[in-house]
C-alpha cells in the first residue's frame, strides 16, 4: 500500500525491486517475493500504479483491506509494504507532514485481526510524526506478536569508510551533520546517528540496553554557533564530519548557511542552521545539525574512549534516478518478509521519530529545552548492522 506511485517516489523505488529484481553480488536477483495487489491513496496524471498493474499482472485495490485479502475476505498475502511517503498532504504548526502511515497500520491490523492471521509489515521511514502514535503502533504489533519493521534507509546504505562499531564500544560523543526539509530528512539524520551510537552497548545483559533519550531542543540560526562556541557540541567533529563530505561548499560555514534559498520543491521552508541537541539517559551528547547551503550529504563523526582521532564516515547515496539506497532497504525488506524478523529492532524508530517529535516541538517552544520520559526506549543494537559494503557499480567482466 502506498500513498502515492510515481516515478522516483518511494513506492517506485522499493516496490520496483520486487517486480523488476535488483544487483545482489555480481548477479542479477529476482526476489521469491512478488507484488499481489497495489493500493495507491492518490493516483494523479503521474501514476504508474496502473500501468505497472497491466505489465506486471498484480492486482489493482480501492481499500486497504481489500489489498490484503485480494477481495477473498481473509488475509491472502505473506508481507505488507507500507510505503506512506509524497503525496499531497497538510503541514502542522510543527512543519509536520501529514502523513497517514499510523491510519493505514491501523487498517492494516483490522483486517489481521478480522483474518485470525497476521504476516510481517515494514513501514518505511519513521512510524508516524506523531510519537504516541507511533508508540501505539509498536504496541499492537507485540500484542498481536507480528514482526513490525520500520526506518530510513541511512542506516543499511553505504558508508565511505565502511565504519561499523563493535558492540560496547565506548562512544562519549556524537555528531550528524546533514541538510533537506526539516522534518523529512530529520528523519534520516537520526536514523543515521542512532544506528551508530547504539553500538555503545554491547547487548549482553538479560535486559534490553537503555538507548533512552532524557532530553531533547532545537536550536536555530546563530545560536546553533553559539552553542558550539560554548562546547554543546564540537567544532571539531564537526571538521571531521565534513572532512568526508562529498558536497561540501567553499566559504565560510555560516556565510553559506545563510544564503541557502528556498528550494521549490520544499513543502515546509525552516531557515537554517539547525541542531538537534540529544541527551541520552547514560549521560552520551549527540547532535545533528542540519546545514542546508553548506552540504546536501549525511556525514557521522563520534569519539571513542581511548583513541585520540574522531572516527567519522560518508553515509553514501548513489543517486537517482537508480536510488540504490532504497534497493538496500528493500534488500532487507526481502529478508524479513522470509525469515519474520527484522534485521534491526523497531523500537530504533520508535526512539528517533519521538526524538524528532520533541525536536519539532522544541523549535516552535523557543527552543525551550524538553523534557522526554516517555522516550525511556530499550532495545539491544543488532550483530551486524547491515549496510551495504563493496561498490554498487558492477563493471562487465
Amino acid at each position: 500500500m502506498c500513498s502515492t506511485y510515481h516515478y522516483l517516489s518511494h513506492a517506485y523505488h522499493i516496490a520496483g525491486r520486487y517486480l523488476d529484481g535488483y544487483m545482489k553480488g555480481d548477479e542479477h536477483h529476482f526476489p521469491d517475493f512478488g507484488i499481489a495487489s497495489v493500493y495507491a491513496e492518490q493516483v494523479k496524471g503521474n501514476d504508474l500504479s496502473r500501468e505497472l498493474a497491466k505489465e506486471h499482472s498484480f492486482r489493482l485495490s480501492e481499500a486497504i483491506d481489500d489489498a490484503l485479502t485480494l477481495g477473498t475476505g481473509k488475509l491472502a498475502v505473506d508481507g505488507v509494504l507500507l510505503i506512506c511517503e509524497h503525496g499531497d498532504y497538510k503541514y502542522n504548526d510543527r512543519g509536520q507532514k501529514l502523513y497517514p502511515r499510523y491510519e493505514y497500520f491501523k487498517q492494516v491490523a483490522t483486517t489481521f485481526e478480522k483474518s485470525g492471521r497476521t504476516v510481517p509489515v515494514f513501514c518505511d521511514k519513521h512510524l508516524s510524526y506523531d510519537r504516541t502514535k507511533a508508540a501505539e503502533m509498536v504496541a499492537t504489533a507485540k500484542k498481536m506478536s507480528f514482526p513490525l519493521m520500520a526506518g530510513s534507509s541511512l542506516p543499511v546504505t553505504w558508508r565511505r569508510p565502511e565504519l561499523e562499531f563493535a558492540l560496547g564500544t565506548k562512544i562519549t560523543e556524537a555528531l550528524l551533520v546533514s541538510r533537506g526539509e526539516l522534518e523529512i530528512y530529520g528523519i534520516h539524520a537520526l536514523e543515521a546517528l542512532q544506528c551508530m551510537v547504539e553500538r555503545r552497548f554491547a547487548g549482553a545483559d538479560p535486559k534490553p540496553a537503555n538507548q533512552g533519550v532524557k532530553a531533547v531542543t532545537c536550536l536555530q540560526g546563530d545560536a546553533v554557533w553559539k552553542a558550539g562556541d560554548e562546547g554543546v557540541w564540537s567544532w571539531e567533529l564537526l571538521e571531521h564530519a565534513l572532512g568526508r563530505s562529498t558536497s561540501r561548499n567553499a566559504g565560510d560555514i555560516r556565510a553559506n548557511c545563510r544564503r541557502f534559498p528556498r528550494p521549490a520543491t520544499w513543502g515546509n521552508f525552516v531557515k537554517g542552521p539547525i541542531a538537534f541537541v540529544v541527551e541520552y539517559a547514560d549521560g552520551l551528547k549527540a547532535t545533528v545539525l542540519q546545514l542546508d547551503g553548506h552540504v546536501a550529504d549525511e556525514t557521522f563523526a563520534c569519539r571513542v574512549a581511548g583513541e585520540k582521532k574522531p572516527s567519522s564516515c560518508l553515509f553514501w547515496l548513489p543517486p537517482p534516478p537508480g536510488a540504490a539506497f532504497l534497493e538496500a532497504l528493500a534488500s532487507h525488506t526481502e529478508t524479513f518478509f522470509a525469515t519474520g524478523k527484522a534485521p534491526y529492532p523497531v523500537e530504533r524508530t520508535q526512539l528517533t521519530g519521538g526524538v524528532l517529535d520533541y525536536a519539532l516541538e522544541s523549535r516552535v517552544k523557543e527552543s525551550k529545552r524538553l523534557e522526554t520520559p516517555d522516550l525511556d526506549i530499550r532495545y539491544n543494537p543488532p550483530a551486524d548492522s547491515g549496510f551495504m559494503r563493496g561498490d554498487y557499480a558492477k563493471p562487465v567482466k
